[in-house]
C-alpha cells in the first residue's frame, strides 16, 4: 500500500540541457540570446508557512520516538549543526544497517524540483518524502500506524496538533507536518544574495572572477541554475564509486535491498551504484544523479551523492578535469588561479547558519480510556 501513495515526477531527461553543459564544458558558447542564458538568482521572498504545522514539524523533526527502535530521530541524519546533514561520506542509517549514500541538506527544500539523489520523488512533495524516509527500512523502519499512536501518548504533541486542526493525531498527516518544517528551511543573508541585488561590494573581487568564470569558460551554470544552483535534472558525471560500499558488506547489502524494492533487473549482479537507472530501468540513465544545489557548501562536506570528494577544492578539480569515467563532460582547462576563484565564489553562496535547537522529547502518558 506505500507505494501506492509515491508521487513520482515524470524520467524525461532534458537531453537540450546536457547538451548545453557539454557545450559550455568545453569552452564553446552556444547560438543563443544572452537573455535566455540560464542565471543563478538570489534566494526568492517567499510566503511563510503554516505556523502551527511547522512548529510542530520541529519537535517531530527531533524525536527518536518516529523511528522503529527509538534510536534515531530526522535530525540524526539532519542534524543543524552539520548544514542539515550529518558531515559523514555515507550516512549511517537506520542502527544494524548502514546506507550507500550520501546524506544531502534539507535545506531549501522548498524550491527543490526533485528530492534525492536518483531523483524519484517530486520536489513539490515534501510530505512524500518524509513519509518515504521514516517508514523506509534501511532510514527509520517505523510503521505509521504505530508512530501515529506513540505521538498521540505526548500530551504535549495533543495539544500543539489541537492549534492546527480539531482532530487525533495522524500518520499521514504527520508526514506532512515535517514537510512543512522542512520546507521553513532556507539560506539567509548569503553574500551573492546582496551581490545580486546590487551590492557590488558584497563579494570580492576573486570571488566576481569566480562568478565570471562559473557564467562563462567554467560553464556550471548550464546545470546549477535558479535560486538554489540546480536544474533539478540529471546527469552522469562519472563520480568514482565510494570503495567503502564494497569494502562493508552491510552497505553492499543495503544498496542491493534498494535495488530489489525498486524493481530493477538483475540487481543482485550489481556491484556499482546505479543511480536513476534503478528507478527507470533505462540503461541510458545508470550512473545519472541529481543536480546537487550549491548553497550551504560551506557547511556540507563531503560532496557528491557518495561523498567521495572531501573539500571544494577537489570538486573543481575533478570537474575542471571533465569529470570520470564515463562522463559526459570535456575539460574546462582552468588555471590553479581560476580553480581557487571558482571555489571562493562557490562559498558565497553559503548563508548565516540556520539553527534550530531541538525542543527536547516531551513525556509519553497512557491516554484515558475512552479518549483515543
Amino acid at each position: 500500500m506505500k507505494n501506492q501513495h509515491r508521487k513520482r515526477i515524470p524520467q524525461a531527461f532534458c537531453a537540450i540541457g546536457l547538451a548545453t553543459a557539454v557545450t559550455l564544458a568545453a569552452g564553446v558558447q552556444p547560438a543563443v540570446a544572452e537573455s535566455s542564458a540560464p542565471d543563478l538568482a538570489p534566494m526568492p521572498d517567499v510566503k511563510p508557512g503554516n505556523a502551527a504545522m511547522i512548529e510542530l514539524g520541529k519537535h517531530f523533526f527531533f524525536d527518536r520516538r518516529l523511528s522503529g527502535d527509538w534510536g534515531v530521530s530526522c535530525a540524526t541524519c539532519h542534524d543543524p549543526a552539520k548544514g542539515w546533514s550529518d558531515g559523514q561520506a555515507l550516512s549511517t542509517g537506520y542502527p544494524s544497517m548502514e546506507y550507500f549514500r550520501n546524506a544531502p541538506t534539507v535545506l531549501n527544500a522548498r524550491h527543490r524540483q526533485r528530492f534525492l539523489w536518483d531523483g524519484r520523488l517530486d520536489g513539490t512533495d515534501a510530505g512524500t518524502l518524509v513519509r518515504d524516509m521514516i517508514t523506509e527500512t534501511h532510514t527509520m523502519n517505523m510503521d505509521g500506524r504505530l508512530m501515529q499512536e506513540r505521538l498521540k501518548q505526548v500530551p504535549e504533541y495533543d495539544a500543539l496538533w489541537k492549534k492546527w486542526r480539531n482532530d487525533d493525531i495522524n500518520g499521514m498527516r504527520v508526514f506532512n507536518v515535517i514537510g512543512e518544517f522542512i520546507r521553513s528551511l532556507e539560506t539567509t543573508n548569503a553574500p551573492f544574495d546582496k551581490f545580486a541585488k546590487g551590492d557590488a561590494n558584497a563579494i570580492s573581487a576573486e570571488a566576481q572572477a569566480g562568478y565570471a568564470l562559473f557564467k562563462g569558460k567554467a560553464g556550471c551554470v548550464a546545470c546549477h541554475n535558479g535560486p538554489i544552483g540546480s536544474d533539478g535534472k540529471l546527469h552522469r558525471t562519472g563520480v568514482p564509486e565510494n570503495p567503502e560500499v564494497l569494502a562493508n558488506p552491510v552497505r553492499t547489502i543495503t544498496m542491493l535491498r534498494h535495488y530489489a524494492t525498486s524493481g530493477m533487473p538483475n540487481y543482485m549482479n550489481a556491484r556499482t551504484d546505479v543511480g536513476a537507472y534503478a528507478i527507470t530501468k533505462n540503461p541510458a540513465d545508470t550512473g545519472k544523479f541529481q543536480t546537487a544545489q550549491l548553497r550551504d557548501l560551506k557547511y556540507t562536506a563531503p560532496y557528491m551523492h557518495n561523498g567521495v570528494l572531501a573539500t571544494l577544492d577537489e570538486v573543481v578539480a575533478f570537474y575542471n578535469k571533465g569529470g570520470g569515467e564515463g562522463s559526459v563532460l570535456k575539460p574546462l582547462n582552468l588555471s590553479d588561479k581560476e580553480q581557487k576563484a571558482l571555489v571562493a565564489f562557490l562559498l558565497t553562496l553559503s548563508g548565516d547558519p540556520v539553527i534550530v535547537k531541538d525542543p527536547g522529547q516531551p513525556e509519553m502518558q497512557v491516554r484515558t480510556f475512552g479518549k483515543n
